[in-house]
């Protein structure tokens, strides 16, 4: 049985990773992690943004993807060596802002109609999974989106995939509508909206039964 983290990572977990591994969840060569990136894009309910915030934005393989759906795109991680990786990988994207900060107690300034949330939540304990919320509900703009992406299988994070984004929608449905959810194999991915209720009374998984890790 897998020993799990009690409270938020601290920034020196990530950075021992990227020390030990400058790719350590195979973000750019995984088809698990190909896969996953092309649903979340597809997910996104607008074809376009005018400011998008990701959140955990780690070596910038998700970041300079999503980068052409926004007008403006902030991403933030903690890790010193995650971003110089996408510092270089983005180099070209003169509208891209990438930022070095540990969320919730770090939070970057203006508002977003986007707020990305991919396998990042888990991390944090439930206290902070409720600060991160209000940092949430403070800076997204009427009408936007957010979205989380959580890995479903075991982890020693604080909190299981599951977990994190139940516990998030719980701390923001103030606020936030679920507007779609899809789980795998692997991975659940959420998208929530502002200003309107969910497109069903009670939103039901949307299986995708031949998606594969």
């Amino acid at each position: 049985m897998v020993t799990r983290h009690t409270t938020t990572l601290p920034p020196d977990y990530f950075d021992a990773r990227y020390a030990a591994d400058p790719d350590p969840w195979n973000f750019a060569a995984s088809p698990y992690e190909r896969d996953k990136y092309a649903a979340t894009l597809a997910a996104l309910p607008r074809p376009h943004y005018a400011a998008g915030l990701e959140i955990g934005c780690s070596i910038g393989v998700l970041t300079a993807a999503l980068a052409p759906r926004c007008g403006t795109l902030t991403a933030l991680d903690v890790a010193e060596a995650a971003l110089a990786q996408a510092l270089a990988r983005c180099r070209d994207l003169a509208h891209l802002r990438l930022l070095q900060a540990q969320v919730p107690g770090d939070w970057p300034e203006g508002t977003f109609d986007l707020i990305l949330l991919s396998e990042v939540v888990y991390y944090l304990d439930a206290a902070d999974v409720a600060r991160l919320a209000s940092r949430v509900r403070e800076s997204l703009r009427p009408g936007g989106d957010v979205v989380l992406v959580h890995w479903t299988g075991e982890t020693h994070y604080p909190l299981t995939g599951d977990e994190a984004a139940d516990l998030f929608i719980r701390e923001t449905r103030d606020r936030l509508a679920v507007d779609r959810q899809v789980r795998t194999e692997a991975y659940r991915l959420d998208v929530l909206r502002d200003g309107g209720p969910p497109r069903r009374p009670e939103p039901q998984f949307e299986r995708r039964d031949s998606d594969t890790a």
